[in-house]
């Protein structure tokens, strides 16, 4: 039986499945060639040996309103504050981290906007708080290059899958849209044999709470520019609680770059227990060229990041 690899997405606009798992899969061949393993590269491009899978849920978020730009207008007051908590854990991860002048002025400002001083919180001025914030935040180096975050607006539209996943709202047919999102993922998985996984973003969050109920072995399970380490936006509306790590998973490589401002607290091995095989997320910081850091592309184009893929895929096939 061939070894799986399933790659979860994260935030961002509709997009062709086919033509996302072909692109990721290039970078990731790009990466394992650098690292060293040619072969293996080759079959993953002419798609020979490894059983490769895109967990696709992006249609799931669809929202016309939402697509007219009015990301945070109408909200009520715990989903608009949900998504300034997600802004203000990332400003303040990012202040931590002894920025230059010019991005330690954007942040600080951005900050006052998020958490002004002896001023009303009501809704309409909490949306105009994060808007605000959201558009000050552009003045960042690199995020208006990021898959058409020409605005705040459009940022904080994509940044509201976070939130809309963990709010965790039924429908009329009584399941919340992170359960169909998971239902998703937990197709693409082998229930049998062995899944090496490589999630993004929300989708690190999305596999993590999936990964609690997969019956089959995870040799590797690699988190890129994951939010879970968000103090108060994300980690405590994770489950379950508290965070430990998944039972199936043998192994977990988490990979950060200081330049990814969606991720909160990078070393998740400080907010995540050890399973009962005493696993536990190891974090590692890599550093990408270029202005942008959070796409998947960026990350999986690294050695450092595609060789233990590689090497965990190629001892699935030895097995």
């Amino acid at each position: 039986m061939r070894p799986r690899l399933v790659f979860v997405h994260g935030i961002g606009g509709p997009r062709d499945a086919a033509a996302e798992r072909e692109t990721l899969l290039r970078a990731l061949g790009d990466g394992a060639r650098a690292a060293g393993h040619s072969r293996l590269a080759a079959k993953l491009l002419d798609g020979s040996g490894v059983d490769t899978r895109f967990a696709y849920y992006g249609d799931l978020f669809a929202d016309p309103r939402e697509a007219q730009g009015a990301a945070v207008q109408g909200q009520k007051d715990d989903e608009t504050e949900l998504l300034g908590a997600l802004l203000l854990d990332a400003v303040d991860e990012r202040l931590a981290d002894v920025p230059d002048a010019h991005e330690t002025r954007v942040l600080r400002r951005a900050r006052v906007q998020l958490a002004p001083e002896g001023e009303s919180q009501g809704t309409g001025n909490a949306v105009r708080q994060v808007l605000n914030a959201a558009n000050t935040l552009m003045a960042l180096p690199g995020l208006r290059r990021v898959g058409g975050w020409v605005s705040g607006a459009v940022m904080l539209h994509h940044l509201g899958q976070v939130k809309r996943y963990l709010a965790r709202e039924e429908d009329e047919d009584g399941l919340g849209i992170d359960r169909r999102i998971r239902d998703r993922v937990a197709r693409e998985l082998d229930p049998d044999g062995a899944t090496v996984v490589v999630a993004h973003s929300l989708g690190t969050v999305v596999t993590f709470e999936t990964l609690h109920h997969h019956p089959g072995p995870v040799p590797l399970f690699v988190t890129l520019g994951s939010p879970m380490g968000m103090r108060t936006a994300v980690r405590p509306r994770m489950r379950p609680q508290p965070l430990r790590v998944p039972a199936a998973v043998g192994s977990w490589l988490n990979f950060w770059d200081r330049d990814d401002f969606i991720v909160g607290q990078p070393r998740l091995e400080r907010c995540v227990a050890a399973n009962d095989a005493a696993v536990l997320p190891v974090s590692r910081r890599v550093d990408s060229d270029g202005v942008w850091a959070h796409p998947a592309v960026k990350y999986l184009a690294q050695p450092g990041v595609a060789g233990p893929v590689a090497e965990a895929i190629e001892a699935a096939v030895a097995r």
